[in-house]
This record gives C-alpha cells, sequence and structure tokens, in this order.
C-alpha cells in the first residue's frame, strides 16, 4: 500500500485495503497489507509464502527519491527476480516499470482525471490471463486519477493497451508482471471524492471537477471486465 487511506474510503469501506480486497480476493485466500508509504515492508525471509503482490497507486512520484520509494524499488527487483506475481496500478505500475529499468516521468497532457477509453493493440502477445474471458473488446473504459505517466517501459515488456492521452495504459512482461495506469478498482464514489478533495485543495480547477463529475453521470467504466483481468492474471499458474 503506497498510500495513506482518505477520511471517505476510510469511512464507506474501512480503508484501501478492503477496496482490494473486495475487488479481487476470494474467499479462501489470506491477503497481508504491508503499508510502505509509512516504511512497513514485509520480511524478506518471508517472500516465498506470496503467490503474488499487489502494489497501489499513491499521490506521491514513481520517480522520486523518497527512502520507501527507493526500497520499494529494490524489493520489486528482489520480487521479479523470485518470478513472483506482481500487479501495479496506476503509481504501481509506474514504479514497476522504474523499478525494472523503464523510464516515468510527469504526464504531458497533464492532469488524467475521470473516465478514459483504453485500446488494447491489435496484435495481442499470448497471455495466459486471458484465457477464460470472453472475447477482449477492442476498447475498455477505464477510471484514471494520475499527472505521471511510463515514458519507457523495461527491456522485453510489451504494451499491450494505450489511450489517447496516454502511450502506455497497460504492459506486461513474461509471465508474471502486468501495470494498468487506470484504477480498475476504483468505483465511481471513491473517484468523485477524490475529485472533491482535489478540487477544495485547489490542485484542480473547479470547472474541470465539475466537467469530470458530469460526465461520471452519463457513463461508467467497464469495471466488471477489468476486475475479471485483473482476478485471471493473479489466479492463473506462475
Amino acid at each position: 500500500m503506497a498510500a495513506s487511506d482518505s477520511d471517505y474510503v476510510k469511512e464507506e469501506y474501512g480503508g484501501y485495503f478492503n477496496v482490494f480486497r473486495d475487488a479481487f480476493a476470494d474467499k479462501d485466500e489470506i491477503w497481508d497489507m504491508f503499508r510502505v508509504v509509512d516504511g512497513v515492508f514485509p520480511d524478506m525471509d518471508e517472500l516465498h509464502k506470496y503467490h503474488g503482490f499487489i502494489i497501489s497507486g499513491s499521490p506521491y512520484d514513481a520517480y522520486g527519491n523518497d527512502p520507501w520509494v527507493l526500497k520499494l524499488c529494490s524489493l520489486l527487483q528482489k520480487l521479479d527476480f523470485m518470478g513472483k506475481r506482481m500487479l501495479g496500478i496506476c503509481f504501481g505500475h509506474q514504479v514497476l516499470c522504474r523499478a525494472l529499468g523503464g523510464k516515468v516521468d510527469k504526464a504531458c497532457g497533464g492532469w488524467d482525471l475521470g473516465l478514459r477509453k483504453v485500446r488494447m493493440v491489435e496484435d495481442l502477445p499470448s497471455c495466459g490471463f486471458f484465457d477464460g474471458l470472453q472475447e477482449i473488446p477492442s476498447s475498455l473504459t477505464i477510471i484514471e486519477c494520475h499527472q505521471d505517466e511510463v515514458k519507457e517501459v523495461p527491456m522485453g515488456a510489451k504494451v499491450i493497451a494505450f489511450s489517447d492521452q496516454t502511450g502506455v495504459e497497460m504492459f506486461i512482461l513474461s509471465h508474471h508482471i502486468l501495470g494498468i495506469q487506470g484504477h480498475p478498482e476504483y468505483t465511481t464514489d471513491i473517484l468523485s471524492s477524490i475529485i472533491d478533495r482535489l478540487s477544495k485543495s485547489n490542485s484542480i480547477e473547479k470547472e474541470f471537477s465539475e466537467l469530470v463529475k458530469s460526465r461520471l453521470e452519463i457513463a461508467e467504466p467497464d469495471r466488471k471486465f477489468w476486475l475479471k483481468i485483473c482476478k485471471n492474471f493473479l489466479k492463473s499458474p506462475a
């Protein structure tokens, strides 16, 4: 967990950990949370016990040099060496790229906030976690909330989705790493609370916040399909 819980998520969901678990977990699974943003990391001697790891979004920069970010990069390199399954979301997507040799920086287009249509590449590589899904649409709508982006994926990684705003919306590396720039785990009410918070702090202009929220009233993300993609990836054999 690379972020602190917002007041809204804490009150409505009991924290972001529950948001992720509700979205991706099966009943018989055991999930642990390590709030790396507060310096809490898993024991290096216990990494082998885990089937996989999810790296959350964060208000921090994936290209920054905060001590916990640098330590997280080292951990991700270790997990990659071990072949552990890793799903990176937003900041998690970006920090995975950085840790494994890619490049991340401020987005040229500024804030990407709200619903975004993401297009799959035409020549999708063979991915085991796509098996069992119905025909994959050529485009899917997802919730976005970021002002940084991946500029260059690590060597060997393949970009499998893009949008008009962001060149790397989704990438895979080997069989065990998946990065998604958007937020498949978010619900529209969580996004609305974030928009309100950003507007109140003057991080975004009021007119922009109102425009984004008005679009949420007439459209929805393809959340069910995104959750299927993520769960298939997390549950697929190593």
